[in-house]
């Protein structure tokens, strides 16, 4: 067999030692192949979804990640960066929606916008046709940079099952009963029951959601049940990477 040189080379040791403790070139070289990592200037890296109903937790779950050590590519913090004024996704709601969505400072009034698109499916629809795609090309060029530099990166996508994100390691999705969440998003954020319930039901169901995951992790409970589930989600993690 002829050996690889180079930076396949080094990518290849690392892989090999890390899941066999021995350097077997074939046996490495196909499993490495096997798995859906994205190859960058400076090797592989493992990408995971990360995912969970409004209400879940998934914000605290990925603030953990991200402290263990994963990059984190947060989906709400782009869609808030191209709904600036003067960018394109901004220009493409008002033009859809009018001005009736700028606020008095003239950014964008996010309780218009819930208003019209959480009471019309197809206007939903419309919004998810103009910032959709902007937020996949702004994510790849985040997910390609950061590739430089981390060997796992987690894409925190609360749409991730209805977006069709396959092309990760895996799926962890943050769980909770529709009560508990409800009683979160009334309790914790302000919302009302009507409006809770009226967001919850734009989102795919929990039992879709579940199906889709490769680890779940439960956040029924309290801060420290919720660090020992991200520390157990967290090994198993490395045991892909």
């Amino acid at each position: 067999m002829i050996l690889p040189s180079g930076q396949l080379r080094r990518v290849l040791v690392k892989f090999a030692q890390k899941s066999t403790g021995a350097v077997d070139w074939g046996a490495a070289a196909a499993e490495l192949v096997s798995r859906p990592r994205k190859w960058c200037n400076f090797g592989y890296v493992g990408e995971f979804g990360l995912t969970g109903g409004i209400g879940s937790g998934k914000s605290a779950v990925s603030q953990r990640l991200a402290a263990l050590g994963a990059a984190i590519v947060d989906a709400d913090k782009v869609v808030r960066s191209l709904q600036q004024p003067g960018m394109v996704v901004f220009e493409g709601m008002v033009s859809h929606f009018g001005d009736d969505i700028v606020g008095a400072d003239g950014g964008l009034d996010r309780a218009a916008v819930a208003e019209i698109v959480f009471n019309d499916s197809s206007q939903l629809k419309a919004l998810n046709e103009i910032v959709h795609p902007a937020v996949r090309a702004e994510m790849a060029d985040l997910r390609a940079l950061l590739a430089q530099s981390h060997d796992c990166v987690v894409l925190d996508v609360p749409l991730l099952v209805e977006s069709g994100y396959d092309d990760v390691l895996g799926v962890i999705v943050v769980d909770v009963s529709v009560d508990t969440a409800l009683a979160r998003l009334v309790e914790h954020r302000g919302f009302s029951e009507n409006d809770a319930r009226a967001r919850m039901a734009n989102q795919v169901d929990r039992e879709h959601r579940l199906a889709r995951a490769d680890f779940i992790i439960d956040n029924e409970g309290g801060l420290d049940e919720l660090d020992l589930e991200v520390d157990r989600c967290w090994a198993w993690m490395q045991t892909l990477l």
